[in-house]
C-alpha cells in the first residue's frame, strides 16, 4: 500500500534540508528484512516485496526548536542504508540500518542521544552537469573498509509518480529502538520532486556491512533535488 501523509505536526523538534538525493533500491523477500526491524514492526511491502535502499545525499542546516539551521555542523554529506516498516498502528516509516556522515560531532550526538546508527566517514557529493557523484569511506566505527561510490545521471521530471515511486519516497516517520521501546519519529515535508535517473557507477559495500548484501543492479533508481523537513516529538510503545 502506498503511504499517505499523516496529520500535520503540532510542534517542531528539529528541522533539516535534504538535497541532491539519489534513491537506489533493490526488491527483496520480506523475510530477509524482518530480522533487522525493531520489535513491534514488520516489513512494509508492495506487490509482495519490500526494499533495501541506498540513499546518498547532502544534509543542509540542521536546526532545533525552530531556530536557524547550523551552517557548518548541520551541513554535510550523508549516505543511508534503509528499510521499510509498518507498525501495529498502521504507521509506515523507515528503519535505518546505517547512516554515514562526514561530521564527527553530529555523528556522536546522533549515536549517543538519538541512538541512531550513525558512523563517521570520509565523504564527497559533487555535481557536474546532469551527473551527481557520491563517495564514502567509513572511518569510525568499523568496518573501515565499508565504502560506496555512486554516480547517477539525472533525467526528466516525473510528473505523476506511480505507486512504487511513492512507496519508496513518501515516508513520514522512522521506527527505531529507543530506551527499551520502539519509537516512532514523525516528520513533515512537501511531496518529493522526483526525476528519473540512470545509474552510471555503483561500487558499494555498505549494504553488506549492514548485514544486507545487495548484488546486481538496483530495481529502481530515482533522483530528487530535495525537500525541507520538520520532525516532531517521538512517540513510543512497549
Amino acid at each position: 500500500m502506498t503511504p499517505t501523509a499523516p496529520r500535520p505536526l503540532t510542534s517542531t523538534l528539529f528541522t533539516q534540508g535534504w538535497r541532491d538525493l539519489a534513491f537506489l533500491h533493490w526488491a527483496v523477500d520480506p523475510a530477509l528484512v524482518a530480522p533487522h526491524l525493531p520489535e513491534g514492526t514488520r516489513p512494509d511491502t508492495i506487490d509482495g516485496a519490500t526494499y533495501v535502499g541506498l540513499i546518498p545525499f547532502r544534509m543542509r542546516r540542521i536546526g532545533f526548536f525552530g531556530l536557524p539551521g547550523l551552517p557548518y555542523l548541520g551541513s554535510f554529506a550523508e549516505t543511508n542504508v534503509r528499510l521499510y516498516s509498518v507498525d501495529s498502528q498502521g504507521r509506515r516509516g523507515v528503519v535505518f540500518a546505517s547512516l554515514e556522515a562526514d561530521r564527527l560531532l553530529p555523528v556522536l550526538a546522533a549515536r549517543w542521544v538519538a541512538r541512531l546508527p550513525y558512523v563517521f566517514a570520509r565523504m564527497r557529493a559533487t555535481a557536474d552537469g546532469d551527473l551527481r557523484r557520491y563517495t564514502s569511506l567509513r572511518r569510525w566505527p568499523g568496518p573501515r573498509t565499508a565504502s560506496s561510490a555512486v554516480t547517477v545521471r539525472v533525467g526528466e521530471r516525473i510528473a505523476d509518480p506511480g505507486p512504487l515511486e511513492r512507496f519508496l519516497t513518501s515516508r513520514w516517520g522512522l521506527h527505531e529502538p529507543f530506551l527499551g521501546r520502539t519509537a516512532y519519529w514523525p516528520n513533515e515535508h512537501p511531496e518529493w520532486p522526483l526525476h528519473r535517473a540512470e545509474l552510471v557507477e555503483l561500487d558499494e559495500s555498505l549494504t553488506a556491512a549492514a548485514g544486507l548484501p545487495m548484488t546486481g543492479a538496483p530495481d529502481s533508481v530515482l533522483f530528487s533535488p530535495g525537500v525541507d523537513v520538520r520532525f516532531g516529538p517521538l512517540s513510543s510503545r512497549r
